[in-house]
């Protein structure tokens, strides 16, 4: 029922998974208003051998705050599908709806899944020349402190390893700048930690908002109100860049000839640039696989989430995951004995 177009384009995107990726053992549970799913699952032709819908007309507005979603949220379409997870009925959860909200009920009945560690984060992975960056947080914590980055920086190299195979990713933090000097204090601060601390991670330093596109780094960390820009930006910049192509290759007859021409390497650039073909942010660090889609996904979008949630449900991201964050608590305690030490020493 979430995001910026409800049933119409979850029923669609569940479509479009199954067209895309065949959905072979994979089963659906849909959780809303029972007869606009049924008007969007017959309208898509999809049985009740592929979807169970649960009934419910209790939701989690997107302006909601997530202190009031999680007070008045039980029995809603997003309380419901997290707890399936929760109880095992569900391997993973997957909402275009309202992030804050889906963050703090998530948090609430999933548990985080190492102690010391305070809140989940978004990862989103980027299309680069490289190949794929993961980028987090990019939306979940607007403001996080140094000890938060840090930890954004072991969860990402953890869902990195295990879910696109990099055997050492290496690790950047987003600044304006590469200089020691530049950014404030926390991003600082988390720069020092990672740079002293000895526990494993092949950090790079520093690295600038041109850097994401580049692959300069296998994981970019930064908080969530940063992020989140960043993402929009992004994909705002590749619709931008797609209909000024369009624009001039449909401009007149010699144009078009040459769109003709062109139109093999043209598609394979657009897939490229697609913001759908890369939907979808697990919100790592929870007791369970909770998927957050861009609420303005479209089908292909939202189905593309679907196939991020399937592959970490059938794969072991969770426990490549939950070995990265047991590490939290002594990097956390080592990298702030060390200041102390070297003032000792001075």
């Amino acid at each position: 029922m979430g995001g910026d177009h409800g049933p119409s384009v979850v029923v669609a995107g569940v479509r479009d998974y199954i067209r895309r990726y065949g959905g072979e053992g994979v089963r659906f549970v849909l959780h809303g208003d029972e007869q606009a799913i049924a008007r969007e699952l017959t309208r898509c032709r999809l049985s009740s051998d592929v979807c169970t819908v649960k009934h419910t007309d209790k939701v989690v507005a997107m302006d909601e705050k997530p202190a009031q979603a999680m007070r008045r949220g039980k029995g809603s379409s997003l309380w419901n599908a997290i707890e399936q997870v929760k109880t095992g009925e569900a391997g993973a959860v997957v909402s275009a709806g309202n992030t804050g909200a889906l963050m703090a009920i998530s948090k609430l009945i999933l548990r985080m899944s190492a102690p010391g560690l305070e809140r989940p984060a978004i990862v989103a992975s980027w299309p680069t020349f490289r190949g794929v960056t993961a980028v987090l947080d990019v939306g979940a914590n607007i403001d996080s402190d140094a000890e938060q980055l840090v930890e954004f920086a072991i969860m990402g190299e953890a869902f990195q390893s295990a879910v696109h195979g990099v055997e050492r990713p290496s690790v950047g933090l987003l600044n304006v700048g590469s200089e020691d000097m530049k950014g404030h204090e926390e991003v600082r601060e988390a720069h020092r930690i990672l740079r002293e601390g000895a526990f494993g991670i092949a950090y790079h330093g520093f690295v600038e908002g041109d850097d994401i596109a580049k692959g300069t780094v296998d994981v970019v960390v930064t908080d969530g109100f940063t992020g989140n820009i960043a993402l929009k930006t992004a994909e705002g910049t590749a619709r931008f860049v797609g209909a000024l192509l369009k624009e001039a290759l449909t401009s007149g007859l010699q144009s078009k000839i040459g769109a003709l021409i062109a139109f093999p390497a043209l598609r394979k650039m657009r897939r490229r640039m697609d913001p759908s073909a890369v939907n979808g942010g697990p919100l790592l660090g929870l007791n369970g696989i909770v998927v957050k889609s861009h609420g303005g996904a479209d089908a292909a979008g939202f189905g593309n989430a679907i196939r991020i949630a399937v592959d970490l449900a059938r794969s072991d991201y969770m426990t490549k995951v939950g070995a990265g964050l047991q590490r939290l608590g002594s990097v956390v305690e080592q990298t702030r004995a060390q200041p102390q030490s070297s003032e000792a020493v001075q």
